[in-house]
Protein backbone atom coordinates (compact mmCIF):
# COMPACT_ATOMS: atom_id res chain seq x y z
CA UNK A 1 0.00 0.00 0.00
CA UNK A 2 1.45 3.42 -0.95
CA UNK A 3 2.86 5.41 1.93
CA UNK A 4 1.10 8.61 0.84
CA UNK A 5 -1.94 9.71 -1.10
CA UNK A 6 -0.01 12.36 -3.05
CA UNK A 7 3.57 13.51 -3.48
CA UNK A 8 4.47 16.79 -5.20
CA UNK A 9 8.11 16.45 -6.24
CA UNK A 10 10.87 18.93 -7.03
CA UNK A 11 8.77 22.07 -6.60
CA UNK A 12 10.17 25.42 -5.54
CA UNK A 13 8.41 25.69 -2.19
CA UNK A 14 7.37 29.09 -0.80
CA UNK A 15 6.03 27.92 2.52
CA UNK A 16 3.98 30.92 3.67
CA UNK A 17 6.15 31.88 6.64
CA UNK A 18 8.20 34.42 4.73
CA UNK A 19 11.25 32.14 4.76
CA UNK A 20 13.37 31.85 1.60
CA UNK A 21 12.09 29.49 -1.08
CA UNK A 22 13.66 26.08 -1.45
CA UNK A 23 13.38 23.09 -3.77
CA UNK A 24 11.79 20.02 -2.24
CA UNK A 25 8.95 17.53 -2.09
CA UNK A 26 5.60 17.62 -0.30
CA UNK A 27 3.82 14.44 0.79
CA UNK A 28 0.10 14.37 1.58
CA UNK A 29 -1.89 11.86 3.59
CA UNK A 30 -5.56 12.07 4.64
CA UNK A 31 -5.87 15.66 3.48
CA UNK A 32 -2.89 16.88 5.53
CA UNK A 33 0.71 17.62 4.70
CA UNK A 34 2.67 14.64 6.00
CA UNK A 35 6.24 15.54 5.06
CA UNK A 36 8.21 18.38 3.44
CA UNK A 37 11.75 18.21 2.09
CA UNK A 38 13.19 15.08 0.56
CA UNK A 39 10.36 12.56 0.60
CA UNK A 40 11.12 8.88 0.22
CA UNK A 41 8.42 6.36 -0.47
CA UNK A 42 5.61 6.16 -2.97
CA UNK A 43 2.13 7.60 -3.35
CA UNK A 44 -1.12 6.87 -5.12
CA UNK A 45 -0.52 9.99 -7.23
CA UNK A 46 2.62 11.97 -7.93
CA UNK A 47 3.02 15.42 -9.46
CA UNK A 48 6.26 16.67 -10.98
CA UNK A 49 6.50 20.36 -10.03
CA UNK A 50 9.97 20.97 -11.46
CA UNK A 51 10.27 24.65 -12.35
CA UNK A 52 7.02 25.50 -10.60
CA UNK A 53 6.29 27.49 -7.45
CA UNK A 54 4.38 25.54 -4.80
CA UNK A 55 2.58 27.83 -2.34
CA UNK A 56 -0.23 27.42 0.19
CA UNK A 57 -3.79 27.92 -1.00
CA UNK A 58 -4.87 31.55 -0.69
CA UNK A 59 -7.06 32.57 2.24
CA UNK A 60 -9.44 35.39 1.21
CA UNK A 61 -11.02 37.00 4.28
CA UNK A 62 -13.30 39.57 2.62
CA UNK A 63 -15.93 38.00 0.35
CA UNK A 64 -19.69 38.04 -0.09
CA UNK A 65 -20.62 34.51 -1.16
CA UNK A 66 -23.37 34.35 1.49
CA UNK A 67 -26.04 33.46 -1.04
CA UNK A 68 -23.92 31.81 -3.72
CA UNK A 69 -22.40 29.42 -1.18
CA UNK A 70 -25.84 27.85 -0.68
CA UNK A 71 -26.18 26.78 -4.33
CA UNK A 72 -22.77 26.83 -6.05
CA UNK A 73 -20.12 24.17 -5.31
CA UNK A 74 -17.53 25.67 -7.68
CA UNK A 75 -17.32 29.08 -5.92
CA UNK A 76 -16.09 31.03 -8.93
CA UNK A 77 -14.47 33.39 -9.52
CA UNK A 78 -12.37 33.20 -6.32
CA UNK A 79 -11.65 29.50 -6.77
CA UNK A 80 -10.20 30.24 -10.22
CA UNK A 81 -7.46 32.32 -8.58
CA UNK A 82 -5.95 29.82 -6.19
CA UNK A 83 -8.24 30.61 -3.26
CA UNK A 84 -8.97 27.60 -1.06
CA UNK A 85 -10.59 29.39 1.91
CA UNK A 86 -13.07 32.28 1.91
CA UNK A 87 -14.55 34.27 4.77
CA UNK A 88 -17.92 35.85 3.95
CA UNK A 89 -20.60 37.79 5.82
CA UNK A 90 -18.54 40.98 5.68
CA UNK A 91 -19.75 44.60 5.84
CA UNK A 92 -22.76 43.76 8.01
CA UNK A 93 -24.74 42.06 5.22
CA UNK A 94 -25.84 38.45 5.07
CA UNK A 95 -28.84 36.15 5.33
CA UNK A 96 -29.01 34.96 8.92
CA UNK A 97 -30.74 35.28 11.23
CA UNK A 98 -33.72 35.64 8.92
CA UNK A 99 -37.31 35.99 10.05
CA UNK A 100 -39.62 34.49 7.38
CA UNK A 101 -41.15 37.91 6.62
CA UNK A 102 -37.74 39.61 6.19
CA UNK A 103 -36.31 37.58 3.30
CA UNK A 104 -37.03 40.24 0.69
CA UNK A 105 -35.63 42.96 2.95
CA UNK A 106 -32.37 41.07 3.42
CA UNK A 107 -32.10 40.46 -0.33
CA UNK A 108 -32.68 44.17 -0.97
CA UNK A 109 -29.96 45.06 1.51
CA UNK A 110 -27.47 42.71 -0.13
CA UNK A 111 -28.44 43.81 -3.63
CA UNK A 112 -27.98 47.46 -2.79
CA UNK A 113 -24.77 47.17 -0.79
CA UNK A 114 -22.99 44.50 -2.81
CA UNK A 115 -24.59 44.73 -6.28
CA UNK A 116 -25.66 41.07 -6.33
CA UNK A 117 -28.80 40.59 -8.45
CA UNK A 118 -31.81 40.25 -6.18
CA UNK A 119 -33.54 37.97 -8.65
CA UNK A 120 -30.59 35.56 -8.51
CA UNK A 121 -30.64 35.53 -4.71
CA UNK A 122 -34.41 35.06 -4.61
CA UNK A 123 -34.28 32.10 -6.97
CA UNK A 124 -31.03 30.55 -5.75
CA UNK A 125 -31.59 30.45 -1.99
CA UNK A 126 -33.89 27.91 -0.37
CA UNK A 127 -34.11 29.69 3.00
CA UNK A 128 -34.12 26.43 4.95
CA UNK A 129 -32.94 28.31 8.02
CA UNK A 130 -34.05 31.07 10.37
CA UNK A 131 -31.44 31.29 13.11
CA UNK A 132 -27.75 31.73 12.51
CA UNK A 133 -26.86 28.22 13.73
CA UNK A 134 -29.43 26.84 11.27
CA UNK A 135 -27.76 28.84 8.48
CA UNK A 136 -24.44 27.22 9.36
CA UNK A 137 -26.13 23.82 9.23
CA UNK A 138 -27.46 24.66 5.77
CA UNK A 139 -23.99 25.71 4.57
CA UNK A 140 -22.54 22.49 5.92
CA UNK A 141 -24.75 20.36 3.68
CA UNK A 142 -23.04 21.35 0.43
CA UNK A 143 -19.48 20.28 -0.44
CA UNK A 144 -17.47 22.87 -2.36
CA UNK A 145 -14.10 23.48 -3.93
CA UNK A 146 -13.19 25.78 -1.01
CA UNK A 147 -13.73 26.01 2.73
CA UNK A 148 -16.16 28.73 3.80
CA UNK A 149 -16.36 30.61 7.08
CA UNK A 150 -18.62 33.52 7.93
CA UNK A 151 -19.40 36.42 10.22
CA UNK A 152 -22.69 37.15 11.96
CA UNK A 153 -23.87 40.22 9.98
CA UNK A 154 -25.17 43.29 11.81
CA UNK A 155 -27.89 44.10 9.24
CA UNK A 156 -29.55 40.72 9.59
CA UNK A 157 -29.29 40.79 13.39
CA UNK A 158 -30.87 44.24 13.63
CA UNK A 159 -33.65 43.30 11.22
CA UNK A 160 -34.39 40.16 13.23
CA UNK A 161 -34.57 42.00 16.57
CA UNK A 162 -36.13 45.32 15.55
CA UNK A 163 -38.43 43.98 12.82
CA UNK A 164 -40.37 46.79 11.17
CA UNK A 165 -38.72 49.28 13.53
CA UNK A 166 -35.44 48.85 11.64
CA UNK A 167 -35.34 52.10 9.67
CA UNK A 168 -32.54 54.57 8.96
CA UNK A 169 -31.66 56.28 12.21
CA UNK A 170 -33.38 53.67 14.39
CA UNK A 171 -31.95 53.44 17.91
CA UNK A 172 -32.50 50.11 19.65
CA UNK A 173 -33.52 49.90 23.28
CA UNK A 174 -31.33 48.39 25.97
CA UNK A 175 -33.37 45.19 25.66
CA UNK A 176 -32.89 45.20 21.86
CA UNK A 177 -29.13 45.49 22.31
CA UNK A 178 -29.15 42.61 24.79
CA UNK A 179 -31.08 40.45 22.30
CA UNK A 180 -28.66 41.34 19.50
CA UNK A 181 -25.68 40.47 21.67
CA UNK A 182 -27.30 37.14 22.55
CA UNK A 183 -27.78 36.32 18.85
CA UNK A 184 -24.16 37.15 18.09
CA UNK A 185 -22.96 35.06 21.03
CA UNK A 186 -25.12 32.16 19.86
CA UNK A 187 -23.76 32.48 16.33
CA UNK A 188 -20.12 32.59 17.40
CA UNK A 189 -20.61 29.61 19.72
CA UNK A 190 -22.13 27.74 16.76
CA UNK A 191 -19.07 28.45 14.62
CA UNK A 192 -19.16 31.99 13.21
CA UNK A 193 -15.69 33.48 12.84
CA UNK A 194 -16.81 36.90 14.05
CA UNK A 195 -19.24 39.77 13.60
CA UNK A 196 -19.40 42.44 10.89
CA UNK A 197 -20.97 45.85 10.48
CA UNK A 198 -20.96 48.77 8.04
CA UNK A 199 -21.13 52.52 8.66
CA UNK A 200 -20.59 54.13 5.26
CA UNK A 201 -22.87 56.15 2.98
CA UNK A 202 -21.57 54.17 0.02
CA UNK A 203 -23.46 51.15 1.39
CA UNK A 204 -27.20 51.48 0.82
CA UNK A 205 -30.07 49.08 0.33
CA UNK A 206 -31.68 48.71 -3.08
CA UNK A 207 -34.22 51.28 -1.88
CA UNK A 208 -31.48 53.81 -1.17
CA UNK A 209 -31.58 53.50 2.62
CA UNK A 210 -28.34 53.56 4.61
CA UNK A 211 -27.38 50.26 6.21
CA UNK A 212 -28.46 49.51 9.79
CA UNK A 213 -25.03 49.86 11.35
CA UNK A 214 -24.79 53.51 10.31
CA UNK A 215 -26.90 54.64 13.27
CA UNK A 216 -25.41 52.22 15.78
CA UNK A 217 -23.94 53.82 18.90
CA UNK A 218 -20.60 52.81 20.40
CA UNK A 219 -22.58 51.30 23.28
CA UNK A 220 -24.42 48.96 20.90
CA UNK A 221 -21.25 47.92 19.09
CA UNK A 222 -19.24 47.38 22.26
CA UNK A 223 -22.00 45.26 23.82
CA UNK A 224 -22.03 43.07 20.72
CA UNK A 225 -18.26 42.81 20.89
CA UNK A 226 -18.50 41.75 24.52
CA UNK A 227 -20.73 38.88 23.42
CA UNK A 228 -17.83 37.52 21.36
CA UNK A 229 -15.57 38.14 24.31
CA UNK A 230 -17.72 35.85 26.41
CA UNK A 231 -17.15 33.10 23.87
CA UNK A 232 -13.44 33.81 23.77
CA UNK A 233 -12.88 34.21 20.05
CA UNK A 234 -14.08 36.08 16.98
CA UNK A 235 -13.07 39.01 14.79
CA UNK A 236 -15.01 42.29 14.80
CA UNK A 237 -15.04 43.54 11.18
CA UNK A 238 -16.18 47.03 10.15
CA UNK A 239 -16.44 49.26 7.09
CA UNK A 240 -16.77 52.89 8.14
CA UNK A 241 -16.68 56.45 6.83
CA UNK A 242 -14.54 57.24 9.89
CA UNK A 243 -16.39 60.42 10.76
CA UNK A 244 -14.43 62.32 13.35
CA UNK A 245 -17.36 62.71 15.73
CA UNK A 246 -17.82 58.93 15.77
CA UNK A 247 -14.32 58.43 17.23
CA UNK A 248 -14.27 54.96 15.74
CA UNK A 249 -10.73 54.16 16.81
CA UNK A 250 -11.53 55.14 20.38
CA UNK A 251 -14.25 52.55 20.87
CA UNK A 252 -12.51 49.97 18.66
CA UNK A 253 -9.41 50.24 20.82
CA UNK A 254 -11.41 50.04 24.03
CA UNK A 255 -13.32 46.99 22.77
CA UNK A 256 -10.18 45.19 21.68
CA UNK A 257 -8.41 45.84 24.97
CA UNK A 258 -11.40 44.73 27.04
CA UNK A 259 -12.12 41.52 25.12
CA UNK A 260 -8.65 40.67 23.86
CA UNK A 261 -10.13 40.17 20.39
CA UNK A 262 -8.99 41.66 17.08
CA UNK A 263 -10.91 44.45 15.38
CA UNK A 264 -10.35 44.88 11.66
CA UNK A 265 -11.44 47.68 9.34
CA UNK A 266 -11.35 48.53 5.64
CA UNK A 267 -8.45 50.96 5.23
CA UNK A 268 -8.87 52.86 1.98
CA UNK A 269 -8.28 56.12 0.23
CA UNK A 270 -11.96 57.02 -0.12
CA UNK A 271 -13.97 60.11 -0.93
CA UNK A 272 -16.47 58.97 1.72
CA UNK A 273 -13.98 58.80 4.59
CA UNK A 274 -13.33 61.89 6.70
CA UNK A 275 -10.00 60.51 7.93
CA UNK A 276 -7.31 60.27 5.24
CA UNK A 277 -5.68 56.86 4.99
CA UNK A 278 -2.45 57.92 6.70
CA UNK A 279 -4.48 59.24 9.62
CA UNK A 280 -6.45 55.99 9.79
CA UNK A 281 -3.20 54.07 10.06
CA UNK A 282 -1.69 56.41 12.65
CA UNK A 283 -4.84 56.30 14.80
CA UNK A 284 -4.83 52.52 14.62
CA UNK A 285 -1.20 52.39 15.69
CA UNK A 286 -1.81 54.80 18.54
CA UNK A 287 -4.50 52.46 19.90
CA UNK A 288 -2.33 49.39 19.35
CA UNK A 289 0.51 51.03 21.28
CA UNK A 290 -1.92 51.14 24.21
CA UNK A 291 -2.61 47.41 24.05
CA UNK A 292 -5.33 47.12 21.39
CA UNK A 293 -5.27 44.69 18.47
CA UNK A 294 -6.65 46.59 15.48
CA UNK A 295 -5.75 45.38 11.98
CA UNK A 296 -6.18 47.33 8.75
CA UNK A 297 -7.48 45.51 5.69
CA UNK A 298 -5.85 46.92 2.56
CA UNK A 299 -6.67 46.41 -1.10
CA UNK A 300 -3.86 45.71 -3.53
CA UNK A 301 -5.01 47.98 -6.33
CA UNK A 302 -7.37 50.82 -7.00
CA UNK A 303 -10.88 49.68 -6.17
CA UNK A 304 -12.19 50.28 -9.63
CA UNK A 305 -15.54 50.20 -11.33
CA UNK A 306 -15.56 48.24 -14.58
CA UNK A 307 -18.04 50.04 -16.81
CA UNK A 308 -19.93 48.51 -19.72
CA UNK A 309 -23.25 49.00 -21.49
CA UNK A 310 -24.63 45.89 -19.81
CA UNK A 311 -22.89 46.49 -16.51
CA UNK A 312 -24.43 48.29 -13.56
CA UNK A 313 -22.99 51.68 -14.49
CA UNK A 314 -21.26 53.53 -17.34
CA UNK A 315 -20.57 57.18 -18.24
CA UNK A 316 -23.79 57.63 -20.25
CA UNK A 317 -26.15 56.16 -17.66
CA UNK A 318 -27.52 59.61 -16.76
CA UNK A 319 -27.99 61.04 -20.26
CA UNK A 320 -31.70 61.24 -21.15
CA UNK A 321 -31.43 59.58 -24.56
CA UNK A 322 -29.72 56.60 -23.01
CA UNK A 323 -32.22 56.43 -20.14
CA UNK A 324 -34.96 56.16 -22.77
CA UNK A 325 -33.50 52.88 -24.08
CA UNK A 326 -31.89 51.52 -20.90
CA UNK A 327 -34.64 48.98 -20.15
CA UNK A 328 -34.88 47.52 -23.64
CA UNK A 329 -33.77 43.92 -24.23
CA UNK A 330 -30.07 43.92 -25.05
CA UNK A 331 -30.46 43.12 -28.76
CA UNK A 332 -32.79 46.10 -29.20
CA UNK A 333 -30.65 48.36 -27.04
CA UNK A 334 -27.52 47.42 -29.00
CA UNK A 335 -29.23 48.19 -32.30
CA UNK A 336 -30.18 51.64 -30.99
CA UNK A 337 -26.66 52.31 -29.68
CA UNK A 338 -25.28 51.48 -33.13
CA UNK A 339 -27.67 53.98 -34.74
CA UNK A 340 -25.66 57.14 -35.61
CA UNK A 341 -28.65 59.31 -34.75
CA UNK A 342 -28.94 57.80 -31.24
CA UNK A 343 -25.20 58.15 -30.74
CA UNK A 344 -25.32 61.80 -31.76
CA UNK A 345 -28.27 62.44 -29.46
CA UNK A 346 -26.57 60.87 -26.43
CA UNK A 347 -23.32 62.72 -27.07
CA UNK A 348 -25.11 66.04 -27.44
CA UNK A 349 -26.64 65.79 -23.95
CA UNK A 350 -25.39 66.51 -20.46
CA UNK A 351 -25.89 64.22 -17.50
CA UNK A 352 -29.13 64.46 -15.52
CA UNK A 353 -27.81 63.22 -12.19
CA UNK A 354 -30.28 62.15 -9.51
CA UNK A 355 -30.17 63.84 -6.12
CA UNK A 356 -27.66 61.87 -4.07
CA UNK A 357 -25.23 62.21 -1.19
CA UNK A 358 -22.66 60.51 -3.44
CA UNK A 359 -22.99 63.06 -6.25
CA UNK A 360 -19.20 63.36 -6.40
CA UNK A 361 -18.94 59.68 -7.28
CA UNK A 362 -21.69 59.97 -9.90
CA UNK A 363 -19.86 62.88 -11.52
CA UNK A 364 -16.65 60.83 -11.64
CA UNK A 365 -18.60 58.14 -13.50
CA UNK A 366 -20.33 60.57 -15.86
CA UNK A 367 -17.52 62.91 -16.76
CA UNK A 368 -14.26 61.96 -15.04
CA UNK A 369 -12.43 61.31 -18.30
CA UNK A 370 -9.03 62.10 -16.77
CA UNK A 371 -9.43 59.07 -14.47
CA UNK A 372 -11.11 56.60 -16.82
CA UNK A 373 -9.17 54.07 -18.86
CA UNK A 374 -9.88 51.64 -21.69
CA UNK A 375 -9.43 48.01 -20.64
CA UNK A 376 -7.26 46.73 -23.48
CA UNK A 377 -6.14 43.10 -23.61
CA UNK A 378 -2.85 43.95 -21.85
CA UNK A 379 -4.45 46.41 -19.42
CA UNK A 380 -2.23 47.80 -16.65
CA UNK A 381 -4.18 48.17 -13.39
CA UNK A 382 -1.79 50.94 -12.34
CA UNK A 383 -2.47 53.17 -15.36
CA UNK A 384 -0.68 56.44 -16.01
CA UNK A 385 -2.33 59.76 -16.99
CA UNK A 386 -1.29 59.42 -20.64
CA UNK A 387 -3.42 56.26 -20.84
CA UNK A 388 -6.60 58.05 -19.72
CA UNK A 389 -9.56 58.55 -22.00
CA UNK A 390 -8.95 62.30 -21.81
CA UNK A 391 -5.37 61.93 -23.04
CA UNK A 392 -6.20 59.34 -25.70
CA UNK A 393 -9.12 61.36 -27.02
CA UNK A 394 -6.98 64.47 -27.24
CA UNK A 395 -4.32 62.55 -29.16
CA UNK A 396 -7.01 61.22 -31.51
CA UNK A 397 -8.52 64.67 -32.00
CA UNK A 398 -11.98 63.74 -30.72
CA UNK A 399 -14.11 64.61 -27.71
CA UNK A 400 -13.52 62.34 -24.70
CA UNK A 401 -17.18 61.27 -24.43
CA UNK A 402 -17.21 60.28 -28.12
CA UNK A 403 -13.99 58.32 -27.63
CA UNK A 404 -15.47 56.54 -24.59
CA UNK A 405 -18.71 55.76 -26.44
CA UNK A 406 -16.85 54.15 -29.31
CA UNK A 407 -14.66 52.10 -26.97
CA UNK A 408 -17.74 50.77 -25.19
CA UNK A 409 -19.11 49.76 -28.60
CA UNK A 410 -16.09 47.57 -29.41
CA UNK A 411 -16.59 43.80 -29.56
CA UNK A 412 -20.21 44.35 -30.55
CA UNK A 413 -20.99 46.50 -27.52
CA UNK A 414 -18.91 44.53 -25.02
CA UNK A 415 -16.12 47.07 -24.47
CA UNK A 416 -14.97 47.89 -20.93
CA UNK A 417 -13.79 51.09 -19.24
CA UNK A 418 -12.05 51.18 -15.86
CA UNK A 419 -12.55 53.86 -13.21
CA UNK A 420 -10.51 53.55 -9.99
CA UNK A 421 -12.77 55.29 -7.47
CA UNK A 422 -10.87 54.28 -4.31
CA UNK A 423 -7.17 53.84 -3.58
CA UNK A 424 -6.01 55.86 -6.55
CA UNK A 425 -6.01 59.44 -5.32
CA UNK A 426 -2.32 59.84 -6.21
CA UNK A 427 -2.59 58.23 -9.62
CA UNK A 428 -0.36 55.39 -8.47
CA UNK A 429 -0.12 52.64 -5.83
CA UNK A 430 3.08 53.81 -4.13
CA UNK A 431 1.30 54.31 -0.80
CA UNK A 432 0.67 50.55 -0.57
CA UNK A 433 4.35 49.61 -0.66
CA UNK A 434 5.06 50.19 3.04
CA UNK A 435 1.66 48.85 4.11
CA UNK A 436 2.41 45.49 2.49
CA UNK A 437 5.40 45.11 4.78
CA UNK A 438 3.51 45.98 7.97
CA UNK A 439 2.43 43.46 10.58
CA UNK A 440 -0.72 45.44 11.45
CA UNK A 441 -2.21 45.22 7.94
CA UNK A 442 -3.54 42.30 5.89
CA UNK A 443 -4.24 41.93 2.17
CA UNK A 444 -8.00 41.95 1.74
CA UNK A 445 -11.07 43.63 0.26
CA UNK A 446 -11.43 41.41 -2.81
CA UNK A 447 -15.24 41.40 -2.41
CA UNK A 448 -15.39 38.01 -4.11
CA UNK A 449 -18.94 37.17 -5.16
CA UNK A 450 -20.11 40.78 -4.91
CA UNK A 451 -20.40 43.89 -7.09
CA UNK A 452 -21.40 41.59 -9.90
CA UNK A 453 -21.98 44.33 -12.45
CA UNK A 454 -19.14 46.69 -11.49
CA UNK A 455 -16.08 45.01 -9.94
CA UNK A 456 -14.11 41.78 -10.23
CA UNK A 457 -11.44 42.10 -7.55
CA UNK A 458 -11.73 38.41 -6.63
CA UNK A 459 -8.67 38.15 -8.87
CA UNK A 460 -6.61 40.07 -6.27
CA UNK A 461 -4.28 37.15 -5.38
CA UNK A 462 -3.35 36.75 -9.03
CA UNK A 463 -2.87 40.50 -9.39
CA UNK A 464 -0.55 40.35 -6.37
CA UNK A 465 1.68 37.83 -8.14
CA UNK A 466 1.58 39.37 -11.59
CA UNK A 467 1.80 43.04 -10.66
CA UNK A 468 3.34 43.43 -7.21
CA UNK A 469 5.86 40.60 -7.38
CA UNK A 470 6.81 40.31 -11.04
CA UNK A 471 5.78 43.11 -13.39
CA UNK A 472 5.31 46.42 -11.56
CA UNK A 473 7.12 49.19 -13.44
CA UNK A 474 6.10 52.36 -11.57
CA UNK A 475 7.70 51.78 -8.18
CA UNK A 476 8.85 49.13 -5.76
CA UNK A 477 7.84 45.50 -5.79
CA UNK A 478 7.47 42.94 -3.02
CA UNK A 479 9.17 39.58 -2.77
CA UNK A 480 7.35 36.40 -3.67
CA UNK A 481 7.94 35.12 -0.14
CA UNK A 482 6.29 38.18 1.39
CA UNK A 483 3.38 38.08 -1.04
CA UNK A 484 2.63 34.44 -0.26
CA UNK A 485 2.86 35.09 3.48
CA UNK A 486 0.45 38.02 3.13
CA UNK A 487 -2.18 36.07 1.20
CA UNK A 488 -1.99 32.79 3.11
CA UNK A 489 -0.38 32.84 6.56
CA UNK A 490 -1.35 36.37 7.62
CA UNK A 491 -4.99 36.27 6.53
CA UNK A 492 -5.46 32.85 8.10
CA UNK A 493 -3.92 33.89 11.43
CA UNK A 494 -6.15 36.94 11.81
CA UNK A 495 -9.19 34.64 11.89
CA UNK A 496 -7.61 31.95 14.04
CA UNK A 497 -7.31 29.53 11.13
CA UNK A 498 -4.04 28.14 12.36
CA UNK A 499 -4.40 24.90 10.39
CA UNK A 500 -3.70 26.45 6.98
CA UNK A 501 -1.62 29.03 5.14
CA UNK A 502 1.71 27.27 5.77
CA UNK A 503 3.43 24.35 4.05
CA UNK A 504 4.59 22.19 6.94
CA UNK A 505 3.71 18.78 8.37
CA UNK A 506 0.28 18.70 9.99
CA UNK A 507 -1.21 21.64 8.07
CA UNK A 508 -4.04 21.26 5.58
CA UNK A 509 -2.87 20.17 2.16
CA UNK A 510 -4.24 23.34 0.53
CA UNK A 511 -1.73 24.14 -2.20
CA UNK A 512 -1.15 25.96 -5.47
CA UNK A 513 1.29 24.75 -8.14
CA UNK A 514 2.09 27.88 -10.12
CA UNK A 515 3.85 28.56 -13.40
CA UNK A 516 5.03 31.89 -12.06
CA UNK A 517 6.62 33.24 -15.26
CA UNK A 518 3.32 32.81 -17.08
CA UNK A 519 0.87 34.09 -14.46
CA UNK A 520 -1.50 36.47 -16.23
CA UNK A 521 -4.90 37.97 -15.60
CA UNK A 522 -7.20 37.49 -18.56
CA UNK A 523 -9.69 40.07 -19.72
CA UNK A 524 -12.92 40.17 -17.67
CA UNK A 525 -16.27 39.39 -19.23
CA UNK A 526 -19.93 39.67 -18.31
CA UNK A 527 -21.67 36.35 -17.79
CA UNK A 528 -25.37 35.78 -17.25
CA UNK A 529 -25.08 32.49 -15.41
CA UNK A 530 -26.46 33.26 -11.96
CA UNK A 531 -29.91 31.93 -11.05
CA UNK A 532 -32.68 33.68 -13.00
CA UNK A 533 -30.05 34.70 -15.57
CA UNK A 534 -28.39 37.15 -13.20
CA UNK A 535 -25.26 38.86 -14.49
CA UNK A 536 -21.80 38.91 -12.99
CA UNK A 537 -18.36 40.05 -14.02
CA UNK A 538 -15.91 37.17 -14.22
CA UNK A 539 -12.17 37.01 -14.76
CA UNK A 540 -9.90 34.02 -15.21
CA UNK A 541 -6.15 33.66 -15.05
CA UNK A 542 -3.34 31.70 -16.62
CA UNK A 543 -0.46 30.26 -14.64
CA UNK A 544 -2.22 28.10 -12.05
CA UNK A 545 -1.22 24.60 -13.10
CA UNK A 546 -3.01 23.04 -10.12
CA UNK A 547 -5.02 24.10 -7.11
CA UNK A 548 -5.25 21.47 -4.40
CA UNK A 549 -7.72 21.52 -1.52
CA UNK A 550 -7.31 18.98 1.27
CA UNK A 551 -5.06 16.87 -0.94
CA UNK A 552 -7.55 16.78 -3.84
CA UNK A 553 -6.86 18.52 -7.14
CA UNK A 554 -9.78 20.91 -7.56
CA UNK A 555 -8.53 22.90 -10.56
CA UNK A 556 -6.17 21.83 -13.31
CA UNK A 557 -4.99 24.53 -15.73
CA UNK A 558 -7.89 26.72 -14.63
CA UNK A 559 -10.59 24.10 -15.14
CA UNK A 560 -12.61 22.60 -12.31
CA UNK A 561 -12.00 18.88 -11.94
CA UNK A 562 -15.34 18.26 -10.22
CA UNK A 563 -13.73 17.57 -6.83
CA UNK A 564 -15.43 19.25 -3.85
CA UNK A 565 -13.33 18.61 -0.73
CA UNK A 566 -14.19 21.98 0.85
CA UNK A 567 -16.57 22.38 3.76
CA UNK A 568 -17.74 24.72 6.48
CA UNK A 569 -15.31 26.20 8.99
CA UNK A 570 -16.75 26.36 12.50
CA UNK A 571 -14.70 28.64 14.71
CA UNK A 572 -10.93 28.86 15.11
CA UNK A 573 -8.89 25.95 13.82
CA UNK A 574 -5.67 24.52 15.19
CA UNK A 575 -3.04 22.56 13.31
CA UNK A 576 -2.13 19.27 14.96
CA UNK A 577 1.24 19.63 13.25
CA UNK A 578 3.57 16.69 13.13
CA UNK A 579 1.37 14.44 15.26
CA UNK A 580 -1.37 14.51 12.64
CA UNK A 581 1.05 13.72 9.90
CA UNK A 582 2.61 10.62 11.40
Amino acid sequence: MPAYDLIIRNGTIVDGTGAPRFVGDIAVRNGLIAAVGTVRGDATDEIDATGRIVAPGWVDIHTHYDGQATWDPEMAPSAWHGVTTVVMGNCGVGFAPAAPNRHDWLIGLMEGVEDIPGTALAEGMTWDWETFPQYLDALEKMPRTVDVGTHVPHGAVRAYVLGEREKPGALPTTDDIRKMADIVEEGVRAGALGFSTSRTVIHKSVDGEVVPGTSATPEELIEIGRAMGRVGHGVFEIASDMKREWNEFGWMGALSRETGLPVTFAALQSIAKELPLDEQISEMRRQNAQGANIVAQIALRGNGVIMAWRGTIHPFRFRPSYVAIADLPWDEQLARLKDPAVRASILAETNAYPESDIIGLLMMIGQGWHNQFVMDDDFDYEPQPQASILARAKAAGVAPDAYAYDKLMENDGDGFLYLPILNYADGNLDFLEALQGADDTVNSLSDGGAHCGTICDAASPTFMLEHWVRDRRRGGRISLEQAVKRQAHDTARLYGLDDRGVIAPGYLADLNVIDFDNVRLLKPWLAFDLPAGGKRLLQKAEGYDLTIKGGKVTFRMGTWTGETPGGLIRGPQRADLQEAAE
